[in-house]
């Protein structure tokens, strides 16, 4: 029997399958439009309700866990899924179009994210408790004993990726961090990678059920629409939101969860063009040796990525036209390449088309193989259009983010136009500076004005690549991310799903451990204002 043939194309809803109802729907295999098989169902309005109502359920008891139980669990999962090594390496190109040895990284990255999220939980200082001492004696008037830490928020709701159906999907950085944090999740599976959402989401099953933990623990929700997206941001025992996606429908979830009776956080990473600032100095020394780089990372996923290199800012002359000319020579010898699925290809056509209908703007470089969207099948080639600082200054919203391997390259007439041109863009996941070291005290402008853009500010590299570390930030101002005190990647993701709670006057022995005078799990605390460390 095939790994298809053991799906059941129905939502997890705890231990149990949900219903077969009435809508249906099937994953396409991008690359050559084939219908795939399971049929999936999309869930019911009771299995949305049952996923929620169990999720609440299991909150208290999950949450109370310590730091080695939810460790033990995520650390299970991570084997799981490394044990599904070669079913995901067949099922995944198959609905994403992407090759073998990508997606074999990308469960790699989804393991170790796991295990990051695992090893900060059982060492447990992430609480971040602190504690300051009663005062009885204090005049004019004495200090209760206060001691605060954070607490997890209850079950989140995640959204699958479209771009990373393994590291930002059903196992990946949100749910890793949410339970993590000691949430419940309920998934949001994507509709262009159902089986493969299937084959984790019973991955994640399987490791609740063996540790014993709470049914409502997990639980993986089908639809190829918006509705049950929709139901489960509205339900009352939803206390978060993660999201990776566009800004349409990040936007969208943000207005739901805001018009709750009770609203909740949404965090949503949605995008942004990552502009890319080439200075004299560098533009003169390396001009090749950055345009090979910018389009290695324009072209890498076929410019699905959230960090694909969409805007780059030099001040004009030879050394300039140096760099257009090989941007556009290299792109030329890129082939077209699928996409993820027909709604991305044909979103990245219009975008495509959009920006070459702008005034000013003009396509200067593509593939020399055409992009198609025929009989299912799609694809996507590189695409390089160049308008000047003046037009830009004039017209900012041209400056938007095109999913796929798009860029738009601007001349600027001087540095005082260039910086006028960041200082009005608009939040952005990464911002990047190439520099010779010595010229940027001629720009002291820059450096500061791209951090007040961007979560993530790099110098001479490229946006693309993201590792999953301690101090990684993939976030940044509005629209690139819904709060831009968060991130969606790195240890610090697991804070978006937590709370602080202070604990007044209460007696030590009914205190969490965290902040029991004993300190049992021998934390990192702040007490009375100085950190002191686990001795």
């Amino acid at each position: 029997m095939s790994v298809t043939d053991a799906m059941q194309g129905l939502s997890l809803i705890g231990w149990r399958r949900g219903a077969r109802g009435a809508i249906s729907f099937q994953a396409r295999n991008p690359a050559t439009g084939v219908l795939l098989e399971p049929v999936f169902f999309a869930a019911t309005p009771a299995d949305v309700e049952r996923a929620a109502a169990l999720a609440e359920q299991a909150a208290p008891a999950y949450a109370a866990l310590d730091g080695q139980a939810r460790g033990a669990f995520l650390r299970e999962i991570a084997r799981r899924l490394e044990g599904l090594a070669e079913t995901l390496a067949a099922v995944v190109p198959a609905e994403t179009g992407l090759a073998e040895a990508r997606v074999r990284s990308e469960l790699r990255r989804t393991t170790d994210q796991l295990r990051l999220f695992a090893a900060v939980v059982e060492e447990g200082s992430w609480v971040d408790a602190r504690i300051d001492s009663a005062l009885p004696d204090r005049l004019p008037q004495p200090r209760p004993d206060l001691r605060s830490m954070l607490q997890a928020l209850g079950p989140v709701a995640v959204f699958g990726a479209s771009n990373f159906p393994l590291a930002f999907s059903v196992a990946g950085g949100d749910t890793a961090s949410a339970l993590a944090a000691g949430c419940p999740v309920v998934v949001k599976a994507h509709p262009a990678h159902p089986a493969t959402s299937e084959l984790v989401g019973q991955a994640v099953v399987d490791a609740a059920r063996v540790l014993s933990l709470p049914e409502g623990v997990f639980s993986l929700l089908f639809d190829d629409g918006i509705g049950v997206g929709q139901a489960l941001v509205r339900h009352p025992a939803i206390r978060a939101v993660g999201f990776t996606g566009s800004l349409h429908g990040g936007r969208a979830l943000m207005d739901i969860a805001a018009a709750r009776a009770v609203p909740i956080p949404v965090y949503a990473e949605m995008g942004s063009v990552n502009p890319v600032v080439v200075l004299p100095g560098a533009l003169a020394a390396r001009a090749a040796a950055i345009a090979d780089g910018l389009v290695a990372s324009l072209t890498l996923g076929n410019g699905q990525f959230c960090t694909c290199p969409g805007l780059v800012l030099a001040l004009d002359g030879a050394d300039y036209a140096s760099l257009r000319a090989r941007v556009v020579e290299r792109v030329a010898t890129v082939a077209a390449a699928p996409m993820l699925s027909v709604g991305i290809a044909r979103a990245y056509a219009d975008g495509v088309a959009d920006m070459a209908s702008r005034s000013g703007v003009v396509r200067i470089g593509a593939s020399g193989e055409r992009a198609g969207d025929a009989d299912g099948v799609c694809s996507g080639a590189p695409v390089v259009f160049e308008t000047t600082g003046a037009v830009l200054r004039e017209r900012p919203e041209i400056a938007h983010e095109v999913f796929g391997p798009a860029t738009l390259l601007v001349r600027c007439a001087s540095a005082d136009e260039l910086l006028a041109i960041v200082a009005r863009l608009d939040g952005q996941l990464t911002a990047t500076v190439h520099a010779q070291a010595q010229e940027l005290s001629a720009w002291p402008r820059l450096v500061p004005l791209l951090a007040r853009k961007a979560g993530r500010v790099l110098f001479g590299g490229y946006p693309t690549g993201v590792e999953v570390s301690h101090a990684m930030v993939h976030g940044g101002p509005y629209p690139a991310a819904s709060d831009a005190r968060t991130t969606s990647v790195g240890s610090a993701a697991m804070l978006r799903f937590a709370r602080p709670v202070c604990f007044q006057g209460w007696p030590d022995e009914l205190l969490p451990p965290a902040l029991q005078r004993a300190n049992p799990h021998r934390l990192v605390r702040m007490m009375d204002g100085r950190v002191e460390n686990s001795d």
